[in-house]
């Protein structure tokens, strides 16, 4: 009950605090709010940069040209090869009558080309195209497939595959780093504003340790005092979250630029952005007074 009670105690001392300095806690919620904002913006850019690159594998294929006399034993063994690679996840056999029939159906410049077209005159080759459980491993999975006998040539678009994935990681990396990089500056920041709060109030808690007050008992209301001051600064980069993102996405109809650039949906996306930003806020809020109390007040 006594721990209830100093608790209870503390969160009232917070709030009074919070209102008593408040062009200080202005400036501090101010901090916060602007870097929860960036934030917000670095994870949503970055979780839409993971998904971009996750649609990406999903479509990678790699297809395998086989050679016009290879004979249908000769199509079980190549398909019995290409399952014995270990980063194969599925393949898909077609005959150059199928892949014919399906170019003609895609589109009608090929329809108009490819029907007046023999099977002997006709350029195109059975294909066997190949899914990868890890598209990071794609190159190296080609070269085993281009050296099975009866494979003509395999294609999967490599150079601007490899250079696309690694744009991506890329991108991936940095966000993070943003989204870490910021942190550390707000929690700097708000150090730094609440050791003037600390400052204005060193007489008050010379009081409370000459009464016999322990540390404890002095650091929790300043604790607190962070913890409102970072939901309060997580209340508009929310906002912005959630309604700047859901407009954002209907604006772009749920893609950038093309179909393959899909985004990902508001919903529940938004409130788990929303949920990651409020818990950053409390942390370093929590964080940047503990710190700021043990550092500069010896407690």
């Amino acid at each position: 009950m006594k721990l209830f009670r100093m608790l209870g105690r503390s969160i009232r001392d917070a709030i009074k605090s919070v209102i008593r300095n408040f062009s200080l806690s202005l400036a501090s919620i101010s901090c916060i709010t602007i870097t929860l904002i960036i934030v917000a913006v670095a994870i949503m850019a970055s979780y839409n940069v993971q998904n971009f690159t996750k649609e990406i594998e999903k479509d990678m294929t790699i297809v395998a040209f086989l050679d016009n006399d290879a004979t249908e034993e000769d199509v079980k063994e190549v398909e019995k090869t290409i399952k014995s690679i270990s980063n194969v996840d599925k393949y898909t056999y077609q005959t150059k009558q199928e892949v014919k029939e399906k170019m003609q159906a895609e589109s009608d410049v090929f329809d108009t080309v490819l029907k007046n077209w023999s099977d002997e005159e006709s350029p195109l080759k059975d294909t066997i195209q190949v899914k990868v459980k890890d598209v990071q491993k794609l190159s190296n999975t080609a070269e085993k497939i281009q050296k099975i006998d009866k494979v003509a040539v395999v294609r999967y678009g490599s150079g601007m595959v490899d250079k696309m994935i690694a744009a991506f990681n890329q991108v991936e990396k940095i966000t993070y780093g943003i989204v870490i990089a910021l942190i550390i500056v707000t929690v700097f920041l708000i150090i730094n504003t609440i050791k003037l709060t600390i400052s204005a109030r060193r007489r008050e808690i010379g009081i409370m340790r000459l009464v016999g007050a322990s540390n404890f008992t002095i650091k929790t209301p300043f604790i607190i005092e962070g913890m409102i001051l970072g939901i309060f600064g997580s209340i508009v980069p929310i906002l912005i979250t959630m309604y700047g993102y859901t407009a954002f996405y209907k604006h772009f109809d749920g893609y950038l630029y093309s179909q393959l650039i899909q985004l990902i949906k508001p919903e529940p996306f938004i409130y788990q952005v929303s949920l990651a930003v409020i818990v950053i806020g409390i942390i370093v809020g929590m964080i940047g007074s503990a710190s700021a109390v043990r550092k500069y007040l010896k407690v």
